[in-house]
C-alpha cells in the first residue's frame, strides 16, 4: 500500500483542525449530551439527539485526521523544490494563465487530503496538475476540462 503525500503545511492545518477537535467541539458536545439527559426522557429529547448525531460526526473526523496524519508522507516542499531544477513537481505553486481569456489563476500541487480548490490548491491525482508535472517555466499545457480542452501557459513555479 503506497502513502499518500501530504505537504508538511497541509499536515500541520490537519494537526491543528485535530486539537481543535479534541479540545474545544469534544467537551462542548460532552456538556450539551449531559445538558439534555438533564431534561428527562430520551426517547422524545430531540436536543440529545443532535448532540449525540454531533458527537459521531466529531469522533468520524478524528479518526479520518488520525488515520489520514499516521498514514500519509509528509513532504518538505522547499526541499522538494530545491531538487526539481524549474521542473513542476509535488508541492509546487504555479502560476498559470488561461491562453484563450487570459485570465490568472495560482494554484499549488498538492495530496489528495489537503486539495481545497477555495483555497487553490489541487489534488496532484487532478487532471490540470497531471498535465503539470514535469513541466516548467513558459511551457503551455492542454487540459482536459469538463467544457472542453483548455490551454494554460506556465508564467511562474514557486516552492513556499
Amino acid at each position: 500500500m503506497s502513502r499518500p503525500p501530504m505537504t508538511s503545511a497541509g499536515a500541520e492545518r490537519l494537526r491543528a483542525e485535530l486539537k481543535e477537535l479534541k479540545s474545544v467541539r469534544r467537551p462542548q458536545i460532552v456538556q450539551a449530551i449531559a445538558e439534555a439527559r438533564a431534561h428527562g426522557d430520551l426517547k422524545e429529547n430531540a436536543e440529545y439527539h443532535a448532540a449525540r448525531e454531533q458527537q459521531s460526526f466529531t469522533e468520524g473526523r478524528i479518526q479520518e485526521i488520525e488515520a489520514a496524519l499516521s498514514n500519509a508522507e509528509i513532504i518538505e516542499v522547499k526541499s522538494v523544490g530545491a531538487n526539481a531544477a524549474g521542473k513542476i513537481v509535488f508541492g509546487a505553486t504555479v502560476k498559470l494563465i488561461d491562453v484563450d481569456s487570459e485570465k490568472t489563476v495560482t494554484y499549488q500541487i498538492v495530496g489528495e487530503l489537503e486539495a481545497d480548490i477555495k483555497r487553490n490548491l489541487i489534488s496532484i491525482t487532478s487532471p490540470i496538475a497531471r498535465a503539470l508535472i514535469g513541466k516548467s517555466e513558459a511551457d503551455v499545457v492542454k487540459v482536459q476540462a469538463p467544457g472542453g480542452v483548455r490551454e494554460y501557459e506556465i508564467v511562474d513555479v514557486s516552492y513556499l
